[in-house]
């Protein structure tokens, strides 16, 4: 199962979700506990400005819920391909 989450509100996603037609789900994590969680939140540098916000990531979960993969900083033209790899096993 793929699932994306996002700092964005349910509303948000939903609407990104109908747009690009994603077979999958998107949760809402406003408050970012869950990218603190897996060390996706952190600072990150933007035409010369440094903030805090969200590092693409790409994570495994087992069916006994043990991560089996990790990748921070992910490029968004290899998310899909990460996901499709391990869904695939």
């Amino acid at each position: 199962m793929v699932i994306g989450i996002s700092p964005d509100m349910p509303e948000a996603l939903e609407k990104f979700r109908e747009k690009y037609n994603l077979p999958f789900i998107l949760l809402s994590d406003p408050d970012h506990k869950v990218a603190e969680a897996y060390g996706a939140w952190g600072e990150k540098t933007s035409f010369g400005k440094t903030r805090m916000g969200l590092i693409r990531s790409h994570f495994g979960v087992d069916e006994e819920g043990r991560l089996s993969e990790a990748k921070l900083k992910v490029k968004p033209e290899t998310t899909a391909d990460l996901a499709l790899k391990l869904v695939a096993l």
